[in-house]
């Protein structure tokens, strides 16, 4: 009989283990399986010794255009009045019709949006069909409420999401909060130290129904301007060459705006201002 009973429960938890496996949020099992190996739940750290360490990526613009959605990200992040990282990339592509920015602890965010990818690649895998963009930015909002701990002890990373809609056959944003709020944007929307300013240059320069190029160059100079005022937000750099890291989500999927393209661009902008 107890022979019996031990094997009854082996069969279940058998069963309990398979079943895990087939979950379709790769952060469950990864919580399950290896929970040491999640970056953003562990909240057991001395914040007061390292916040002021902590490199802090900063500003990133989204906005709806004609064909879909730009985002645009600076490559500055800061730790305290020095600057960390010159060339530092904020902006990503989470899967084939989505992008993914970050502001905030830098390393938490560049590790949410590895995570996330993973995330919306696991699940399509499991599930067989690539999940909504609504669902996209739900299941992002569920990873920061894993974070909500760090936050509260100062490490915030918040990321901005824009990306393809093919139900609706548009470009849509989402914003999101410590918490793991989410919040649908409109026409443009930015985040980060510099989203101030950059939201000003967005309210002038963004137009209804903009060609794509049009849309590069008014993310491009809404960065402009928050570089302008924001110290912690970094301008183009010709000498480095380095420039705004600047990408397109439209129903043909994720492209990285050239180089070539946003120089030819910060070129134009100086001129028009010189």
């Amino acid at each position: 009989m107890t022979d019996n009973r031990a094997r009854r429960a082996g069969d279940h938890r058998a069963l309990g283990a398979r079943a895990l496996d087939a979950r379709s949020s790769f952060t469950e099992y990864l919580s399950a399986h290896a929970p040491e190996a999640m970056p953003l739940r562990d909240s057991r750290v001395a914040t007061s010794s390292v916040q002021h360490l902590t490199a802090e990526a900063t500003t990133i613009v989204a906005l709806q255009y004609a064909d879909g959605v730009v985002m645009a990200g600076d490559r500055r992040a800061t730790a305290g009045t020095m600057i960390a990282s010159r060339d530092i990339e904020k902006v990503f592509p989470a899967d084939e019709y989505t992008a993914i920015g970050i502001s905030g602890a830098a390393g938490i965010g560049m590790e949410l949006a590895r995570l996330y990818s993973v995330e919306l690649e696991h699940y399509e895998k499991i599930e067989g069909v690539r999940l909504s963009l609504d669902g996209k930015a739900n299941r992002l909002a569920s990873m920061l409420r894993g974070n909500l701990p760090l936050a509260m002890q100062g490490l915030v990373a918040v990321p901005i999401l824009a990306g393809w809609d093919a139900r609706r056959e548009t470009g849509r944003i989402f914003s999101f909060d410590a918490t793991g709020g989410r919040y649908e944007e409109h026409e443009h929307h930015g985040i980060g130290s510099g989203s101030l300013f950059a939201r000003g240059a967005l309210k002038k320069l963004w137009k209804a129904g903009q060609p794509g190029d049009q849309a590069v160059h008014t993310a491009v100079e809404a960065l402009f301007d928050a570089a302008d005022d924001d110290s912690a937000t970094g301008g183009p750099d010709p000498i480095r060459r380095l420039w705004p890291v600047v990408a397109t989500v439209t129903a043909e999927g994720y492209a990285r705006v050239s180089d070539d393209v946003i120089a030819g661009i910060v070129s134009d902008i100086a001129k028009a201002r010189g």
